[in-house]
């Protein structure tokens, strides 16, 4: 129990100033960047006293803004949130943060998170398109999907009607891992048809957003939703895109990142295709089949150094409790119950299967497979 009190108070302690200053009108990822550059962490710069914010050059509006986030915030509250919503929060600094996303201009402070991200999802690729997606745009969809995922690769897009959806479905069908980024709050699932789609990503992959628990889709989160699509990834692939879409925004995203772009090509008449021609006429990779993108992004050897990672379990402990884990997360103290084997062997063994990518921790104290 000790244990669990000083983790729930080390968590406390570092998620306080980054959820702190999250809730602050007017602090952004910019901004915030700023002040850790001046103060040397997001803890020091929450911790500042006025006069030292006011040199600084923070107005006095903004002061008065932190301070009154800095009486109300209720920590204990927002981390049982959170723990109910089965919600992670990644700040920045952690190792956890995604790689790849942490490089990129306005990376987000935080990270909402559901399900698990892992060290492989540094190998992604984001799929993107229109929600009114053709027949066509479905099936070049779902190969490309299956064939990246199948090659060891991470789909990521955003569990959107018409490709988003055909895109996440076909990288979980071919046993791949898949991330869907979302514009509202990690809990609250848009479109709510696809809450069973985004429970599965959820079992074997993850679920991001920079939104706390609760927060509602909003058209205005959508736009900026899209950086993160494309900063989590190696490259873009548009499959189907209007000119005017939110596609070829995360197209441009990518592009200003220094991240590869790829689009299908389609119909020379069809409107649902217009934005891939315009993306191949101004240098966008045209492709047809999933080799051209893994020769592109030099991914032709992922899945197989996957494989060449995998490990399996050693000691008696381990087999027992890899036997128990199944892809469906289950609490430690069931675990303790099914296994038969005491809680200090159980805390002990899984820390271990943790650290050797055996495997992981949907939520805290709730275990799955890797």
């Amino acid at each position: 129990m000790s244990d669990t009190l000083n983790d729930d108070a080390r968590e406390a302690k570092e998620l306080t100033p980054w959820l702190g200053f999250q809730r602050v009108p007017g602090i952004g990822p910019a901004r915030l960047g700023r002040l850790v550059e001046l103060f040397g962490s997001v803890a020091s710069a929450w911790a500042a006293p006025t006069d030292d914010l006011r040199a600084v050059g923070v107005s006095d509006e903004m002061i008065r803004a932190i301070d009154r986030v800095r009486n109300t915030l209720d920590i204990e509250a927002e981390l049982g949130r959170m723990r109910r919503a089965g919600v992670r929060a990644i700040p920045l600094n952690s190792d956890e943060y995604p790689r790849l996303l942490r490089h990129v201009t306005s990376s987000p402070p935080l990270l909402f998170t559901r399900g698990q991200l892992a060290p492989e999802d540094d190998v992604a690729v984001a799929i993107v398109g229109t929600r009114r997606s053709s027949s066509y745009g479905i099936h070049m969809t779902t190969m490309l999907a299956s064939g990246l995922a199948a090659a060891g690769v991470t789909i990521v897009s955003g569990l959107a009607h018409g490709v988003d959806t055909a895109a996440h479905r076909a990288a979980l069908e071919a046993g791949g891992r898949t991330v869907a980024v979302f514009g509202s709050g990690p809990d609250v699932i848009y479109p709510a048809q696809n809450k069973d789609l985004a429970r599965r990503i959820i079992q074997s992959g993850a679920v991001v957003s920079e939104h706390p628990v609760g927060v509602k889709p909003d058209a205005r989160n959508f736009p900026a939703r899209n950086r993160i699509i494309s900063g989590m990834s190696r490259g873009v692939l548009v499959v189907e895109a209007p000119t005017q879409s939110g596609a070829m925004l995360t197209a441009s995203f990518a592009a200003d990142q220094g991240r590869d772009v790829f689009a299908v090509p389609g119909q020379a008449t069809s409107d649902k295709s217009a934005g891939c021609h315009a993306l191949i006429r101004n240098g966008a990779t045209l492709v047809t089949n999933v080799e051209q993108i893994l020769e592109q992004l030099d991914l032709a050897s992922a899945k197989t150094q996957r494989q060449t990672r995998m490990v399996l379990p050693e000691t008696p402990n381990q087999r027992i409790l890899y036997a128990v884990l199944s892809t469906e997360p289950q609490h430690v103290d069931d675990i303790c119950h099914t296994s038969a084997l005491p809680i200090h062997e159980v805390s002990g063994t899984l820390l271990e299967m943790e650290l050797k990518g055996l495997i992981r921790q949907t939520a805290p104290q709730h275990y799955v497979r890797a």
